[in-house]
């Protein structure tokens, strides 16, 4: 069976999510002749700014891959409904705060994402939730999360990973963030790596060798990319995948 493509009218905006508006990259990809182009990189200012931002560049069906959890453990929520202080947790630890998307990147992958329900991440996960919401109150349309390859008709969302997708591509998955020379001289690597699968003009790389934030927010729409034609895995039990978010990585 062939592969989807991806339609020439479809956007792709990658999202490095924070809690902190300042350190949220964002990249906006377009179709053109058939080669995914990145249009635009930067970083944010503001959460309003960052709302105007991608409501501005939303304006065709837009698939928005955003590097934050989307949802949380089943067993967490299971643990804790009923808790009350001073009662024990009958599950394990990693049972209770991982994720299946979380171990079967790292089974795959030997990359494991941060852990949603013990790590600081769940406060990045809040702000993209929060984010999402905003966002489709202002275009007037709900968001909702994409769980295959077919067309975007308005606006969908995927989570995604980008020291995934560097994994997946068999390049360097660390020592890519922060500052320093080392630092920024595997961005502009990396930046060269991901010029031969999408199209970067000039400013783009200066942003990508920058800072990590923009180079993981071309990485998002790497894997939105990857998504929608097809390469990405797809979780085994979707419906568990549908309460606790999934990853998608090729």
């Amino acid at each position: 069976m062939a592969k989807p493509v991806v339609p020439p009218e479809t956007r792709i905006i990658g999202i490095d999510c924070a809690t902190d508006p300042k350190k949220v990259g964002l990249a906006l990809c377009t179709m053109t002749e058939g080669r995914p182009r990145i249009q635009e990189v930067n970083t944010g200012k503001t959460w309003p700014a960052i709302d105007e931002q991608v409501a501005s560049w939303a304006t065709t069906p837009t698939l928005l891959a955003l590097d934050a959890p989307l949802g949380w453990p089943a067993r967490l929520g299971e643990s804790l409904h009923a808790h009350h202080a001073g009662d024990a947790l009958h599950h394990l630890p990693n049972a209770i705060f991982r994720r299946a998307t979380d171990d079967a990147i790292a089974e795959r992958l030997g990359k494991r994402p941060l852990d949603v329900g013990s790590d600081r991440i769940a406060r990045t996960a809040h702000a993209a939730l929060s984010f999402l919401d905003r966002l489709g109150k202002r275009l007037d349309a709900p968001i909702a999360l994409a769980w295959e390859p077919a067309p975007i008709e308005t606006l969908a969302a995927i989570e995604v990973y980008p020291a995934g997708t560097l994994a997946a591509r068999n390049l360097p998955r660390s020592g890519y963030k922060g500052a320093g020379e080392p630092a920024a001289s595997l961005r502009r690597e990396l930046t060269t790596e991901i010029g031969k699968q999408v199209s970067l003009d000039a400013h783009a790389k200066e942003q990508m060798a920058h800072t990590d934030h923009a180079l993981d927010a071309v990485l998002c729409v790497c894997a939105g990319l990857d998504f929608l034609k097809g390469d990405a895995v797809p979780p085994q039990d979707l419906s568990l995948a549908k309460r606790e978010g999934w990853i998608w990585v090729a």
